[in-house]
């Protein structure tokens, strides 16, 4: 094993969204991947038809984009072990079902779903196995002749696994060690459907695997029950040699870890728990991270540590530091609680390390869509000025800051912030300030700093949320100099002459 390159994969299905759970799995695969020097295959497994939503696979390509999820080979990437897409596949599967039926390690069954509904009737806890099959109707039972003849009639079947019991089966899990179940507790499972000439997921992903060169298959918890099945299958191709290693990850849990994560939890909670927003064929949206207004380094960071960390107290971690610090042994066996607090958090740390250029134009649109065009080089101001506040989204910005782009048009003593800081000869105070910045002929923050401490000095003064109630009319904004540089000279002397006008003489 360790000889051969390593090869993952991620293998969603085009059903809907992409959860935030299949979000960490996918990036799971992707840390390990470029850990190892290996590959990540983008695979659709979509054979269930039935199932399958238009525009599902656009949407998780352009979620891992948004994300910086990079994949090597897949649809949409090209490869050497393509088709990608298993519904494109089917001939590849019709010749391994054959294989398994000529082995006599797979049979064909005719039970109709009605005739399997009365067999759970008649049977308490009934299971197409060893036990039961000999009193169903299938290749076994029907014998050779019957069963051609049934299927040149054109009546439907399924091919079922046959599995023997007795057997202890061992899973190499990298996460949770070796996993032991007994054979007698399995179904024999169907692997193939006459009705659309497709597999079901437990033969299609084995093929794949197989025929793909995974070395590693890292998935989700929910798929560790089908895990003994799975290593039967390769052992009955004759593959045990190059089965890959498989790891099961803990479940996402709900915030208050009482089950599994659901989109019910974010709707109650006000979280997305899709990377983008989804727009269902019933005209219902469901929110995303991107358009809720979260970076996806942010994302990445604060999914990576539900359900691993990397033994210390570091927090913030580059995707180059996730990579390099990875290790699937340390995922936890048990559940993660998703803090989606925690997540905001995580947002505000990386808005904080986020170069404003980069914001700018996040906060762009939010302006835009209150009436305000700027040239995008003061919005990158104000984001600069202002991301120190505590903030966890760009969004949160324009309550705290739509003065910088419209002049106050009241002053009242009402506002707490004014009637706190509007007395003692405040009036008095800003018409000399007043004076003192039309007599400046360089507006810049150091010229202003320079000429405004020496005469607060000189005179006792202390103008700041004097100046502030005049420029803001509230209690909010940045450092006064930087303010009033942004502002400009015209702009920072009409508001001073508005609130000059406005409030009483103090």
């Amino acid at each position: 094993m360790s000889e051969r390159k390593v090869r993952v994969r991620f293998a969603p299905s085009p059903t809907g969204p992409l959860h935030i759970g299949g979000v960490r799995t996918a990036l799971y695969n992707y840390l390990f991947a470029r850990q190892h020097g290996g590959d990540l295959v983008f695979r659709i497994e979509d054979t269930d038809s039935n199932r399958f939503v238009p525009g599902a696979e656009d949407y998780i390509l352009e979620s891992f984009r948004w994300l910086g999820i990079q994949f090597d080979e897949g649809v949409s990437f090209g490869g050497e072990h393509g088709p990608y897409r298993q519904s494109e596949r089917r001939d590849i599967y019709k010749k391994y079902v054959k294989l398994l039926l000529d082995a006599g390690k797979a049979y064909i069954a005719f039970d109709t779903p009605e005739e399997l509904t009365k067999k759970r009737e008649e049977i308490e806890n009934f299971q197409y196995d060893a036990h039961t099959r000999g009193m169903m109707r299938n290749s076994i039972t029907l014998g050779e002749e019957e069963t051609q003849r049934l299927i040149e009639a054109g009546e439907q079947y399924v091919v079922r696994f046959k599995i023997e019991p007795g057997e202890e089966v061992h899973v190499d899990d990298i996460i949770r060690g070796d996993v032991r179940i007994m054979s007698d507790v399995l179904d024999d499972k169907v692997l193939y459907k006459s009705a659309d000439e497709l597999p079901t997921y437990h033969l299609a992903n084995i093929v794949d695997d197989h025929l793909m060169e995974i070395t590693h298959v890292i998935r989700g918890e929910e798929w560790l029950p089908s895990a003994p099945l799975h290593v039967l299958l390769y052992r009955a191709f004759g593959w045990e040699d190059t089965m890959p290693r498989f790891a099961h990850l803990p479940l996402l849990l709900k915030p208050d870890g009482k089950g599994k994560l659901s989109k019910r939890d974010g709707d109650r909670l006000g979280f997305p728990v899709f990377p983008l927003e989804w727009h269902g064929a019933d005209g219902t949206i469901c929110s995303g991270y991107r358009e809720s207004g979260y970076l996806p380094e942010a994302v990445i960071n604060f999914l990576a540590l539900l359900g691993w960390n990397p033994g210390t107290d570091q927090e913030i971690l580059s995707m180059q530091e996730l990579i390099e610090q990875f290790d699937l042994s340390k995922c936890s066996k048990s559940g993660a609680k998703f803090d989606y607090v925690k997540g905001q958090w995580f947002n505000r740390e990386y808005i904080l390390k986020t170069d404003d250029s980069v914001l700018a134009p996040q906060f762009d649109k939010i302006l835009r869509e209150n009436g305000i065009e700027a040239p995008i080089e003061r919005v990158e101001q104000v984001v600069g000025m202002m991301k120190m506040k505590k903030i966890s989204f760009i969004k949160e910005l324009w309550p705290l800051c739509d003065f910088f782009f419209i002049t106050p048009t009241e002053y009242s003593m009402d506002d707490k912030f004014t009637r706190k800081n509007w007395k003692n000869g405040a009036a008095a105070e800003m018409r000399e300030l007043k004076t003192l910045l039309e007599g400046l002929d360089d507006f810049s923050i150091e010229s202003q700093r320079t000429a405004i401490d020496a005469w607060a000095e000189a005179g006792g003064h202390k103008p700041w949320n004097a100046w502030r109630v005049c420029l803001v009319a509230a209690g909010k904004g940045p450092d006064m100099y930087e303010l009033a540089a942004f502002l400009g000279k015209e702009e920072t002397l009409r508001r001073m002459d508005n609130a000059l006008q406005a409030l009483p003489e103090a």
